[in-house]
């Protein structure tokens, strides 16, 4: 039994974004470049994807990564990551998502501290900067207690200002704090269990967002601020702007 791992949960077909984990980016699929940069920024940690599809399987496994194949019908990474630990059995589990090429070591090793000082789960959240990414939809916000446990998340902007609706812009948001949810979690094997065992709940298939079905039946989410930069691939248009900054 490994004491932590990382498993990245990897399923073929998206609705925004056909097939985009093998999408090509300089030669190279989306899936890959995420692989690299975890195995150069946790070396030391065993990793694993879990996948819904042999193209997926084999592009991993070819390029000398290990994966496991997951039930096609899961409705979450969280689900996914479930059925794989029962083969990695892993104590802690570190979901990486297979779509966040830009994951630093330091967010790795802060969503392993909190596991290590109790948290049950946890995640990470980052400060939105620009007022047209707090109205995007697929940029998912988080707002959190004072002691960091997280409250909701929504692709709805939250929080809203009921003086200045609509009319916030760039300035409002350096006075206050609006924080972006990234899509990279910790579990304690035990925990990652017991949510597997849960069935979808209501605001998680109403908002498309996994972490809900933990908030929605008591548990909490601790977070975690990151100021390492990010992106998630969500839209080819995001492919191109991860392509430019690999120049």
């Amino acid at each position: 039994m490994s004491a932590v791992a990382i498993i990245v949960p990897c399923r073929l077909e998206s609705t925004r974004f056909p097939r985009k984990l093998l999408h090509d980016i300089k030669g190279r699929p989306l899936l890959l470049w995420v692989a690299e940069r975890i195995r150069i920024e946790a070396s030391e940690i065993p990793l694993w994807f879990a996948v819904d599809d042999v193209l997926l399987r084999d592009c991993v496994e070819e390029a000398g990564f290990q994966a496991i194949m997951t039930d096609p019908a899961h409705q979450s990474g969280t689900d996914r990551i479930a059925e794989a630990n029962r083969t990695v059995k892993a104590d802690h589990v570190i979901n990486v998502q297979a779509d966040e090429p830009l994951v630093s070591a330091a967010q790795i090793n802060s969503l392993a501290g909190m596991l290590e000082s109790g948290a049950e789960m946890a995640t990470l959240v980052t400060r939105f900067k620009r007022i047209v990414d707090f109205y995007d939809a697929n940029q998912v916000k988080a707002v959190m207690r004072t002691d960091g446990r997280a409250l909701y998340f929504s692709r709805s902007r939250l929080p809203a200002s009921r003086d200045l609706g609509l009319t916030i812009d760039d300035d409002w948001l350096k006075e206050n704090p609006c924080y972006r949810h990234l899509g990279l979690y910790a579990y304690q094997a035990d925990m990652l269990e017991r949510i597997g065992q849960l069935p979808p709940g209501r605001y998680e298939q109403s908002e498309k967002l996994e972490q809900l079905r933990v908030l929605e039946n008591g548990y909490d989410i601790t977070c975690a601020v990151t100021e390492d930069p990010t992106i998630g691939i969500d839209t080819p248009k995001d492919a191109e702007k991860y392509a430019a900054m690999l120049g």
